[in-house]
């Protein structure tokens, strides 16, 4: 590789500033200078630097007494994985580094290899996490291009129907049993009690609407399996749930869905009983917006170190989802096309500064690194363009082969077992996620990350969700409670809270676009419109991409056809974005880079007092 320093020179259509893509004034694609001969292979040396005098201040801060390695292995979540080691400085309260470890290998991409389209539905779904809808619709879209078939506008909308409510499951379950008790009246007692003293004095504004009188109260209510927030949460997740199982037939694993169709017999009565679970969610969005709304601001005024918890630049990724059955076709050559009239929209940012909003310059911008990874580089590149003659990577997903090292992993060691095998330093091989970057940027993904993109793209696509100056407006209906606006504001940064609050108002979206597209199926249905499938077969020789999102984020599947069965198959969940690790020019992840911005706020006198919330709040903001 070749050392590459500084930007690029802008251009007319300025998308990739360290790709060697450029855009003509046509907007079409191509290399800045196609004599070079591997124009991809080059490291970013800054970045280098930056990694080596990272590495050097640790080992000089190893001999002190404060220095410790702060093993997390977080409980309860399906996304994060299972070590993060974080080398910290207790004496000076200062988080020093973090790396990521993924533990477990999961084999979905080869098992589908070699057999029929039909199994990568079903296998795909298995894939690690909890969003199995997620994975069940981009498998379906992906075999959909691949296969130039376009299903019937009723099985789109209930294909959109189930995604909503799986989100809003996911959501909730992130809300109120892995991050909201992060912020409890248990919590805040061991590590910040004179915050707890102060939120016990201080009037909720929002108590009109979730009835919390104080935000002490509020907090009581997020203690762990014991507060209201906690239990309701609950409730409202199997109501979420049964939203989906009505259109998938199970939740997590579906069983009706399938390219060019969905498996089900859509009747007035189904959409009856999902209009009345829809609007019992739409009530809860209303409190809980307002629960963490009237939580975020206090405890910003209280402790302004809040606001960097977790903070990183605003580079984002969302890929889009929820599709207009009006215009879809799933082929590529109309990606950009059927892309921007989706209910929540794609789109790049890049420090705060919009980049694009074309799902093939999403698409070409994606490369997967295995420098960190227990995986072999691959050395062919089938695709050296997309079929729209655009340049591709020989990092790209439809280049990629899976190659697992087995030799050089161990299913069995923790991260604390690594530590100890190599002195101290972990610095190898170490994980079983590639490390995904667009335009060569570690990129969040997630709530935060779809609500920022749509505030941007300003697309009003659906006629309840409103872009503002600024933000999103989000009108719900009256249902046991009063009609509300929900009112979402692009933060000053990203940051842990302003995660648990987008997540918070994905609720609200979501369950909007439910709404509208309970609308759209009771017209359907008023125009005969009941057919739910069409045929699907695949050429002898296609590829094809699906795009869509989980609670999570952004979730892409690549596939490769030839004589009718599937020769490459690839993933990349929202884990990969959020939970991988270095890269060849050894820029940090995502959640490597948010823990190491994070201040420690826990009052703690010696390192048997440390108990990590600071880190446990930023890992479990990324994971709904």
């Amino acid at each position: 590789m070749h050392s590459r320093h500084g930007r690029q020179p802008a251009g007319d259509h300025l998308v990739f500033r360290s790709l060697p893509i450029q855009f003509d004034s046509y907007g079409r694609a191509q290399l800045r200078d196609e004599d070079v001969p591997e124009p991809f292979d080059f490291v970013i040396e800054a970045r280098r630097q930056r990694a080596r005098q990272r590495e050097q201040f640790v080992e000089q801060s190893r001999g002190r007494a404060g220095f410790r390695h702060f093993v997390i292995n977080p409980q309860g979540s399906t996304t994060i994985p299972p070590g993060i080691i974080v080398a910290l400085d207790l004496d000076q309260r200062r988080i020093l580094d973090a790396q990521a470890e993924g533990g477990e290998y999961s084999p979905q991409e080869l098992v589908i290899i070699n057999r029929k389209p039909s199994d990568a539905v079903t296998i795909s779904a298995r894939t690690r996490g909890g969003a199995g809808g997620a994975h069940t619709i981009a498998a379906s879209l992906a075999l959909e291009m691949a296969g130039g078939i376009t299903p019937p506008p009723l099985a789109i909308i209930t294909r959109n129907l189930g995604s909503c409510g799986e989100m809003i499951a996911e959501c909730i379950r992130h809300l109120s049993l892995h991050t909201g008790p992060d912020y409890s009246e248990e919590v805040f007692a061991r590590s910040s009690p004179a915050i707890l003293e102060v939120a016990r004095r201080t009037p909720a504004p929002g108590a009109a609407i979730h009835g919390y009188d104080s935000i002490g109260d509020i907090l009581q209510a997020f203690n762990r399996l014991r507060g209201e927030l906690c239990l309701e949460g609950l409730r409202h997740f199997r109501i979420a749930s049964e939203v989906t199982t009505l259109v998938f037939g199970r939740s997590i694993h579906p069983t009706t869905l399938f390219p060019g169709g969905n498996g089900i017999q859509a009747s007035r009565e189904t959409f009856n009983l999902l209009l009345g679970r829809v609007t019992a969610l739409l009530d809860y969005a209303k409190k809980i917006s307002a629960v963490w709304d009237d939580l975020i601001e206090f405890l910003y005024e209280a402790d302004p170190r809040f606001r960097r918890l977790g903070e990183l630049p605003a580079n984002l990724i969302s890929v889009g989802l929820w599709e207009d059955p009006e215009t879809y076709d799933g082929s590529y050559a109309n990606c950009n096309e059927w892309g921007a009239r989706r209910l929540s929209t794609p789109g790049a940012i890049v420090n705060g500064e919009k980049r694009t909003d074309r799902l093939t310059d999403l698409n070409i911008g994606i490369e997967e690194f295995v420098d960190s990874a227990h995986y072999a580089e691959w050395q062919t590149a089938r695709f050296s363009a997309d079929p729209l003659s655009s340049p591709l990577s020989p990092r790209h997903p439809w280049n990629r082969e899976t190659l697992p090292l087995f030799a050089n992993a161990s299913h069995s060691d923790t991260a604390a077992d690594k530590i100890s095998a190599s002195g101290g330093d972990a610095r190898r091989r170490h994980t079983w996620l590639s490390a995904p970057r667009w335009d060569r940027e570690a990129m969040e993904c997630g709530p935060l990350a779809r609500l920022w993109v749509n505030a941007l793209n300003v697309y009003n696509n659906c006629e309840f969700i409103d872009v503002v100056r600024g933000g999103l407006e989000i009108n719900i209906p009256k249902g046991q409670q009063e009609a509300r606006r929900l009112l979402w504001r692009i933060p000053e940064r990203s940051n842990a809270l302003e995660r648990n609050r987008a997540a918070a108002c994905q609720i609200g979206y979501a369950g909007m676009v439910a709404y509208a597209s309970l609308l759209r199926a009771f017209d359907c249905l008023r125009h005969g419109e009941t057919q739910m499938s069409n045929p699907f077969m695949l050429p002898a020789r296609s590829i094809g991409a699906g795009f869509w999102e989980s609670a999570g984020g952004a979730l892409t599947h690549h596939v490769v056809v030839r004589n009718q069965q599937i020769t490459n198959y690839q993933i990349i969940p929202p884990s990969e974005w959020i939970f991988s690790s270095r890269d060849a020019s050894e820029t940090p992840g995502v959640i490597e880079a948010a823990i190491h911005n994070t201040p420690l706020t826990e009052d703690f006198t010696n390192s048997e007092d440390f108990t990590g919330i600071d880190i446990l709040r930023v890992l479990r903001s990324f994971a709904p």
